[in-house]
C-alpha cells in the first residue's frame, strides 16, 4: 500500500516512544476512507431489533409456562443480554449518534434497564482502561479479585497456595460464571455510594426495573427450584459470554510500568490483540476481536472495523509496530499460559518491547 511507504519511521523521542504525528497520519488515512462516518442504518436496525426480540423473548417465556425446558430460553437471554450489552459499549463509545446526550441515555437504558449494568460505573472503569491498557497503576481490568495477572502481585506461599495459583489458569474460565453476578453487583455498588455518577437516581431506578422485576418474573412463571436454575444458568452463561469476548482482548500482553510514558499508536496497539475470523466471529464477539482498531478508534463504528483491520495492519508493520493477531482458541490457550506463570511468580513473564526500547534514546534501534 503506497501511502504506508511514504512515511518513515522516526527516531526515538526522549518518552522512548515515536512522535505522534504516526497516529495522526494513520488517522488521516482513516478519515479519508471514510470508516469514522456514522451507520446509523446498522445501529438503528439493531436499536430496535434488540429489545423487540427480548420482549419477545419474554413473552415466550410467559407462554411456555413451568418447566425445565425453559432453561434453553435461559440461554438464549443470556446471549440475547450480552449481545445488547455489547451494543451499549458501542453506544458509550459515541459510535452510534453524533449527540452525546444521545449516547449517554441510548447507553443507560440498554445497560441498566436491559441488561442490568450501571453505565456509569463501567464507563468510569472502562475509560481508564482506554487510556492506559496494562499499565500498572493506571489499568482497572489487571487488578482482578481472584486471578492474579500482574507478576509482581504473585507470591506463591505455602504448597497449597502455591499450586493453586500455578495451576490458576485452570480456573479462570470457570470462574466467569461468576462474572454475570460481579457485574450486577460492581454497578449496584456504584449507585448506591457516595461515589460520583451522573443521572444517578435514573440509574437506581432503571436497575432496580431490571434486577427485581426479571427476577421476579421468573418466581412468577417459574416453581422456585426451576426457577433457581433458570437464573443460575442465565447469570453464568452471561458472564461467560462477557468474560470470554474481552478475556483474549489484553490478557498474556505486555504489562508496562506506572512511570511508563509512550506515543499513543504504541501504547494502544502493542497492549492489545486482535483474534482472526470471519463475520460470524465479529457478530459473536460485538466486534471486540478488532481490538487494536477500536483502541486507536474508540468512535469507529462496529461494521466499519473489519475494513480499518487490513489498514491499520500495513500502517504498524511499516513503522515496525507489532501488531498482534492470533486465533481464538491460541488465544484462550495464551492467556491459560500467562495466568499460570504468573502464578508461579515469574516476574518476566513478557518483556514489553516499549520498556526495552527506552535504551536507545534518541536513536533508531534498528
Amino acid at each position: 500500500m503506497d501511502e504506508f511507504r511514504k512515511t518513515t519511521p522516526r527516531p526515538l523521542d526522549r518518552a522512548g516512544g515515536r512522535s505522534g504525528s504516526d497516529f495522526t497520519a494513520l488517522a488521516k488515512i482513516i478519515r479519508e476512507k471514510g470508516l469514522l462516518r456514522r451507520r446509523y442504518g446498522h445501529y438503528w436496525s439493531k436499536l430496535i431489533g434488540l429489545p423487540l426480540m427480548l420482549l419477545g423473548s419474554l413473552a415466550v417465556f410467559v407462554v411456555i409456562g413451568d418447566t425445565w425446558w425453559q432453561l434453553f430460553t435461559a440461554a438464549f437471554l443470556a446471549v440475547l443480554f450480552t449481545q445488547i450489552a455489547f451494543l451499549g459499549h458501542d453506544c458509550a463509545h459515541r459510535q452510534i449518534f453524533v449527540s452525546g446526550k444521545w449516547n449517554d441515555w441510548v447507553s443507560l437504558v440498554l445497560g441498566d434497564l436491559l441488561v442490568g449494568m450501571s453505565y456509569g460505573w463501567w464507563q468510569h472503569k472502562h475509560t481508564r482502561h482506554h487510556a492506559n491498557p496494562n499499565k500498572l497503576g493506571a489499568d482497572p481490568d489487571i487488578e482482578l479479585p481472584v486471578i492474579v495477572v500482574v507478576p509482581a502481585h504473585a507470591v506463591p506461599r505455602g504448597r497449597v497456595l502455591s499450586w493453586v495459583r500455578s495451576h490458576q489458569g485452570i480456573f479462570f474460565f470457570p470462574l466467569l460464571l461468576l462474572e454475570g453476578v460481579s457485574l450486577h453487583a460492581s454497578g449496584v455498588r456504584r449507585a448506591v455510594t457516595r461515589e460520583r455518577l451522573d443521572r444517578r437516581w435514573f440509574e437506581i431506578g432503571f436497575l432496580l426495573v431490571c434486577l427485581v422485576g426479571f427476577p421476579l418474573l421468573v418466581f412468577l412463571v417459574l416453581s422456585p427450584g426451576i426457577a433457581f436454575v433458570f437464573l443460575a444458568v442465565q447469570l453464568g452463561i452471561f458472564g461467560f459470554y462477557m468474560g470470554v469476548s474481552f478475556a483474549p482482548n489484553h490478557k498474556g500482553m505486555p504489562i508496562v510500568p506506572q512511570d511508563a510514558n509512550f506515543d499513543f499508536l504504541r501504547r494502544q496497539v502493542m497492549m492489545s490483540r486482535n483474534i482472526r475470523g470471519g463475520r460470524l466471529l465479529d457478530t459473536v464477539m460485538g466486534g471486540l476481536n478488532y481490538q487494536i482498531e477500536h483502541h486507536l478508534f474508540p468512535s469507529m463504528p462496529r461494521p466499519h472495523l473489519r475494513e480499518a483491520a487490513p489498514i491499520v495492519a500495513a500502517y504498524c508493520r511499516s513503522h515496525d509496530v507489532p501488531y498482534t493477531q492470533t486465533g481464538l482458541l491460541a488465544s484462550y490457550a495464551i492467556v491459560v499460559r500467562y495466568i499460570n506463570r504468573v502464578g508461579l511468580g515469574e516476574r518476566d513473564v513478557f518483556t514489553c518491547p516499549l520498556v526495552e526500547q527506552r535504551r536507545y534514546v534518541g536513536t533508531d534501534p534498528r
